[in-house]
C-alpha cells in the first residue's frame, strides 16, 4: 500500500498549497487555469481511450458498458446527488471541480493498474508515476476551487485500496487479468473526456451518471468466466 500512501499523501499537500496560493490569483487566471483543467481532461481522456482501444479483445463492450451503466446511474441520479451534497458544503464550484478531480485521479490507467502490481508484484513504479501527476493535478484544482479539493484524498484512497485487495487476493482470477483493466481503461477515458466537456462548459454530460459503467466490463468478464 506504499505507492496508494504516498499518492494519497501528494494528494493532501498539492490541495493545502494550491488553496494557499488561490488567495493571490484574480479571477481571470482562476478561470484560466479552469480551462487549462478541461483541456488536460481532454488531452488525458482521448490518450486513455486511443492507447487502450487496439487492445480490446470486445471493441463495442465499452458501448454496452457507457449505455448500461449510465441508465443505472441515472435511474440512481448519481450525478445529481452528488451534486447537492457537495454544493450544500462548499458550492456549485467546488461540486464541479470535486467531481473532475476525483475522476481524473481514480479513473486513470495508472489508478487502476498501478495497485493491483503493487499488489502482485511490489513494483510501485506505476503509482508513484501517478502521485507525481495527481500533486501538480490537485494544486492547480486547489488554487481553482480551494481547499474543498483534499476531499479527494480519501476517495482515491478507497478506490485503489479497493484494486491492491483485489490483486492480493484474486491475483490467479480472471477478473484481474489485462483484459479486463484494458476495457475498464478505455471506459475510464470516455469519463474524463466527459468530465473535460463539463469543466470547459461545452456539455454537461453528468459524467457521474455514467460511473457504473466500469463495473460492466467486471461483469461481463464474471458472466463469460462462467460458461468458459
Amino acid at each position: 500500500m506504499l505507492g496508494t500512501i504516498v499518492n494519497t499523501g501528494c494528494i493532501i499537500v498539492g490541495s493545502i498549497v494550491g488553496s494557499l496560493l488561490k488567495k493571490g490569483l484574480g479571477q481571470k487566471y482562476q478561470q484560466t487555469l479552469y480551462n487549462a483543467m478541461g483541456l488536460a481532461s481532454l488531452a488525458l481522456g482521448a490518450n486513455t481511450f486511443v492507447q487502450n482501444m487496439p487492445k480490446s479483445e470486445f471493441p463495442v463492450l465499452f458501448i454496452l458498458s457507457i449505455a448500461l451503466g449510465g441508465i443505472a446511474g441515472t435511474a440512481l441520479d448519481l450525478d445529481g446527488r452528488t451534486q447537492r451534497l457537495i454544493a450544500k458544503h462548499g458550492g456549485a464550484d467546488l461540486a464541479s471541480g470535486l467531481i473532475s478531480a476525483c475522476l481524473l485521479f481514480c479513473v486513470g490507467t495508472f489508478s487502476i493498474v498501478g495497485p493491483i502490481l503493487s499488489a502482485t508484484t511490489g513494483d510501485n513504479t506505476f503509482l508513484f508515476t501517478n502521485a507525481t501527476l495527481d500533486l501538480v493535478t490537485s494544486m492547480v484544482f486547489a488554487t481553482t476551487y480551494g481547499i474543498g479539493i483534499i476531499a479527494a484524498a480519501p476517495i482515491l484512497f478507497c478506490w485503489q485500496g479497493f484494486f491492491y485487495m483485489l490483486g492480493k487476493f484474486a491475483a490467479d482470477s480472471p477478473l484481474v487479468g489485462g483484459t479486463m483493466i484494458n476495457e475498464m481503461a478505455i471506459v475510464g477515458g470516455l469519463l474524463i473526456i466527459s468530465s473535460g466537456l463539463s469543466l470547459l462548459k461545452l456539455k454537461d454530460c453528468k459524467t457521474l451518471n455514467y460511473i457504473p459503467a466500469l463495473v460492466v466490463p467486471a461483469l461481463w468478464f464474471l458472466v463469460k468466466g462462467l460458461f468458459v
